[in-house]
């Protein structure tokens, strides 16, 4: 199996609110949120897991960017969000390759309608997310970056 299965905590997050847009560039809405919190230096304490979530919200169509909060963090003057946490299956492609994307959020979907313990869990703030694992310097040296897909899932019942 390409895929594993992940529990993601409960947390805050500052968000940028819904952009219908879609706007990365440094006036968009994702582009300032995108400044936002790049500029923060999470302690070595809080620097252990993915800090920053984008998503498709399709209730509002538009994308969102969330920023988990630790304590002590600024939200910049953004909206603070309750994320509940929960159970999430996960693949990883090449930033940028959508055909590869593509191919393997299909593959986990499938994976997902045929098991036989876990299903989709997708409703509102709980959707489909992604996430660049690569740290900063290996982005620059290698020339790209890694994506990890969080699709949210819950055990049957």
């Amino acid at each position: 199996m390409s895929f594993k299965i992940i529990s993601l905590p409960s947390f805050q997050a500052a968000s940028s609110g819904v952009d219908t847009n879609f706007d990365f560039s440094s006036n968009g809405i994702l582009g300032k949120f995108d400044s936002y919190f790049s500029s923060i230096e999470p302690s070595d304490r809080d620097n252990f897991m993915p800090r920053d979530f984008l998503f498709y919200d399709k209730r509002e169509n538009g994308m969102v960017w969330w920023f988990a909060l630790a304590e002590g963090m600024e939200d910049g003057g953004n909206q603070v969000v309750d994320f509940e946490g929960g159970l999430y299956l996960t693949y990883v492609y090449q930033d940028g390759d959508e055909e590869e994307n593509n191919r393997l959020h299909t593959k986990a979907l499938d994976y997902i309608e045929q098991s036989t313990i876990i299903e989709l869990d997708e409703r509102h703030n709980h959707y489909t997310m992604g996430h660049i694992i690569t740290p900063k310097e290996v982005i620059k040296r290698q020339g790209f970056a890694q994506m990890e897909t969080f699709i949210p899932i819950k055990l049957m019942e």
